[in-house]
């Protein structure tokens, strides 16, 4: 199974459309996951006509994308458990926060977001992703989503590009 990772959108209703790079490098994933900050829910459509997609709701997302989505979940996915959560919080570090948001129940891969740094770490056995966003790259130096590729292994790669058209 082939899956996009994404996180942090922050778009406004106004836009119409995802950056040709983003929706280029998600062609062919089975599942798109989303780790919250859409901000304006219409995006969702967006990722969806790409492929379906799984999310959680972030700090920035109102009450329709909440309900819809919720805060916290995992995911199974074949012989994989995936946690998915924003990360959002106070004290600790994101990473640190999104890995102790999922300590009891031990997934595979957490997907988290907030931060909009990519993050690929493997703590205590358990791959910690994030993917960075592909539309609001802060001070990072570059737009960002992910792969993950579930097969007898887990595989997973950030992928950059530099323009958000």
């Amino acid at each position: 199974m082939r899956i996009g990772v994404m996180s942090d959108t922050h778009l406004s209703a106004h836009v119409s459309k995802l950056p040709d790079a983003l929706v280029l490098g998600l062609q062919g994933v089975d599942l798109i996951i989303h780790a919250g900050d859409w901000v304006s829910e219409h995006i969702v459509d967006l990722v969806e006509a790409i492929a379906p997609c799984e999310s959680v709701a972030g700090n920035n997302d109102g009450s329709s994308i909440i309900e819809r989505f919720g805060l916290r979940k995992i995911l199974t996915l074949g012989d994989y458990r995936i946690g998915l959560i924003h990360g959002d919080g106070y004290r600790k570090t994101t990473e640190e926060r999104a890995r102790e948001a999922f300590q009891a129940d031990r997934p595979d891969i957490v997907i988290f977001g907030h931060s909009h740094i990519p993050y690929m770490q493997t703590v205590e056995g358990i791959l910690m992703f994030n993917p960075g966003s592909p539309t609001d790259k802060r001070r990072q130096p570059k737009y960002s989503y992910g792969i993950i590729e579930l097969g007898e292994t887990i595989q997973a790669e950030h992928f950059y590009y530099e323009s958000k058209v």
